[in-house]
Formats: structure tokens, C-alpha cells, sequence
């Protein structure tokens, strides 16, 4: 028996046109909008009532979204709003997290009010999180937390960070670890940023200094971290990897508008012979991309997918690159001009719908797709194990206390 609520498409509709009558999101402003939409239960459609659900089945998001953008100029997409708080956040929160705190935090998620960051990585555990070294220590009702984190997307506008630090150093490294919820506006807490190559810094490196967090921010319990962590990796990669919904969307349908509104003779009739041919390998690729990430939303189980996000999010960080290397080659030597400046954000919605301006700044900002959210190496080791059932890579720290691992230094 399925553990969601039966709802048909037509009266998921029908809820998302009357949510559109009540606030239209062409003259009332974002924030109103979407707790609209929240109140309504058509943010995470598989949340329980009451926490921006109705308890059906995840995969009628889909439908959500696609009545969303019916004949209306404003749609908000998710990954803008609030990538990591509504993609990876909710979930964890949903999973582990205390009712006061799903009350508390995740209608101003949604809504982009407060916006959340990612404090996995460090310095010396990129790639091997469960090896990080920020340490937790108890001292009555807080945890006084040390430490550094690196590549924090958007932590300079984050209100709540999703924490995973060492609490316990004596057991082996993925046991010891706790998972926290931390005010990003705490005492100690000191965000840099780290520019990038679009001239912008949206990562940052973030230094914790004697940091307080109530027991009561811990998701999970004690040494249950990475079990917590796992979920929001899971729920990361799918965000990341979901790639459009709508049959010819996203990137691909940027490079179509662009290649259709060059002037016929801008290239050679070879040279665009051989564009036309990768466009169309390309639009082949995205549909199959697509067609791979509704597959895997099938397989979501309580909300939260297993491996098989992975795919997507592998195959996305490479169809990405290809896409506006080719819109690049498209633009010719309009694309070796990129407007100057450094800006502590990312592009505006303005700044979205010029789509010359996106695309090069796509260009630039693809190059960390295959880093983000676990290297593509990762990717394919997490499928290569837990997909396809290969043996696992030799591990020389398993059943070694994380305090007895040896450490470059």
C-alpha cells in the first residue's frame, strides 16, 4: 500500500490555478507568493500537511511546477530562490529534524526569507567528508564548535548552515561525527569569499571560532552525522542533477534561442553544417537527461532518493559543459568579450532573461559543475558500488580511529 495520499493531476491543478487567483504572482512579490504557495501544500508536495505538503507522491511536483508557469510572466525557480535550503535542507529537516524547528525554519526556507549554505567540505576533506576535522565539543546545552569549512556556497547571505562536525575523534572516521543546524549570524562565526573565474563570489570559506549551538540545532542524534549528511548528499545531487522538467528546457533551449536568432550567413554553410549537427546531438542528450532524472524521482522513497540521483548529477555536470562550450562556438567572437566587475552574488533574474549574458556566464560557471555537490569522479564510484554492485575501492582507514589516521601536514 503506498504510503502517500491518492490526489489526481486534475485536482492538483486545480489547487495551484486557485493558489494563482488568490495571490498572482505577476503583481504581489516573492516572499508573499511562495508562502502562499506553502500554506496551499504545493511547495514539497510529499511534505506532511502543515509543513508545505499534502502527503502525496513527490514525482506530482512536476505538475506543480508545470501549472506554475501557465500564463504568467514571474515563476520562481527553486534552485534561485534558495538551492541548498529547499533542495537539500527541507529534506534533511523533514527527516531528522524536531517539530519545532520544521515550524520554525521551513516556511522561511521556502520562501527565500532566510537563506541556507553547506558547511561539509574543508581544506583536508574535500572529496572525503567523512575525513573533516572541525570539532564539536559538548559543554551542558551547547556544542562549542572549532574549525574551518571551504567552497560554503552562499554563505555570505545565509542565515542557516548545515553543519557536520567531529564529536567524537576515538572511533573511526564516518562514527563519529553529529550533524547541526547553525545560526550563521553566531558569534565566531567569520565568512571570507573566494572569487571565482565569473568574476563573482558566491563560494566562500567560512572559520568557526568558539562557536555556540544549542543540542537542540542537532539533526539525528550523537555520531549519527553522517547517516544525517548522506540524506542531504542524496537530496544534492538530485537537485543538482534534476536538470528541466520541461520537454527542450533549461540549457539546451538557451543555445536553440541564440543559434535561431543568428544571422543566417554568421557562419560558413560547413561550419554550420557541423553546429546544427552537435545542437541537435545535444538536444538529444538533454532529452535524455531528463527522461533519467523523472526516472530516478520515481524511485524516491519518504522523499529522499538513493544513489540513482547520481546518475543525473554526473550526467549533467558533463551535458552542461558541452552545451555552452557549443553556445560559445554559436556566439563566435562575441563570446571572447565577458562583462567586467566583482559582485558578492549571482545574476539577477534580470540579468537571467539576457540570454547572451547568461550564456557566457554559464560558460564560466559550468566549469564547477563537476565539483560541486561531489567531483564526477565520485559519481561514478558511488555507481560503479552502489548501483552496479562493483567492489568497492581499497580503504587503508577502515576500523582506525579517526585520531590514528595518518594526515598530510
Amino acid at each position: 500500500m503506498s504510503q502517500y495520499r491518492p490526489m489526481t493531476e486534475e485536482e492538483l491543478r486545480e489547487r495551484v490555478r486557485r493558489l494563482k487567483a488568490e495571490y498572482p504572482p505577476d503583481k504581489v512579490d516573492m516572499y508573499t507568493f511562495r508562502g502562499a504557495q506553502y500554506d496551499h501544500g504545493l511547495a514539497w508536495v510529499h511534505f506532511p500537511e502543515g509543513y508545505g505538503g499534502l502527503g502525496i507522491n513527490p514525482k506530482l511536483q512536476a505538475i506543480v511546477a508545470d501549472e506554475l508557469r501557465r500564463d504568467v510572466h514571474t515563476v520562481y525557480d527553486d534552485l534561485a530562490v534558495n538551492p541548498i535550503g529547499i533542495g537539500m535542507g527541507a529534506p534533511t529537516l523533514m527527516t531528522y529534524g524536531s517539530d519545532e524547528l520544521k515550524r520554525a525554519l521551513l516556511r522561511k526556507c521556502f520562501t527565500g526569507e532566510e537563506i541556507w549554505c553547506q558547511l561539509f567540505s574543508e581544506p583536508g576533506a574535500g572529496s572525503d567528508v567523512a575525513g573533516l576535522a572541525t570539532r564539536a565539543v559538548r559543554d551542558g546545552d551547547d556544542w562549542i564548535v572549532n574549525g574551518q569549512k571551504v567552497w560554503t556556497t552562499l554563505a555570505h547571505v545565509a542565515k542557516w548552515g548545515l553543519l557536520v562536525a567531529r564529536t567524537n575523534p576515538d572511533v573511526p572516521k564516518h562514527e563519529g561525527l553529529s550533524y547541526f543546524l547553525l545560526d550563521m549570524q553566531s558569534p565566531g562565526v567569520e565568512v571570507r569569499p573566494l572569487y571565482q573565474i565569473t568574476g563573482e563570489a558566491e563560494f566562500n570559506e567560512v572559520f568557526l571560532n568558539d562557536v555556540r549551538i544549542p543540542h537542540r540545532y542537532m539533526l539525528g542524534k550523537e555520531g549519527q552525522g553522517w547517516q544525517v549528511a548522506i540524506t542531504t548528499l542524496m537530496n544534492e545531487r538530485t537537485a543538482l542533477g534534476g536538470g528541466s522538467t520541461q520537454k527542450g528546457g533549461g540549457p539546451i533551449q538557451v543555445l536553440m534561442q541564440i543559434w535561431a536568432a543568428r544571422p543566417p550567413k554568421r557562419h560558413k554553410p560547413a561550419e554550420a553544417a557541423v553546429l546544427r549537427d552537435r545542437i541537435t546531438r545535444l538536444y538529444i542528450e538533454s532529452e535524455l537527461l531528463r527522461l533519467t532524472a523523472l526516472r530516478a524521482r520515481e524511485m524516491m522513497r519518504a522523499g529522499n532518493p538513493g544513489p540513482e540521483g547520481s546518475v543525473g548529477k554526473l550526467a549533467q555536470a558533463e551535458l552542461y559543459k558541452k552545451i555552452w562550450e557549443c553556445t560559445m562556438d554559436v556566439l563566435g567572437e562575441e563570446a571572447l568579450v565577458y562583462e567586467p566587475g566583482y559582485a558578492l552574488r549571482r545574476p539577477s533574474q534580470e540579468e537571467r532573461r539576457d540570454k547572451v549574458l547568461l550564456a557566457k556566464y554559464q560558460f564560466l560557471r559550468s566549469r564547477a559543475n563537476s565539483i560541486e555537490g561531489g567531483t564526477s569522479e565520485i559519481m561514478r564510484n558511488i555507481l560503479g558500488e552502489r548501483v552496479l554492485g562493483l567492489p568497492g575501492e581499497p580503504r587503508t582507514d577502515k576500523g582506525i580511529p579517526w585520531k590514528d589516521i595518518p594526515r598530510g601536514g
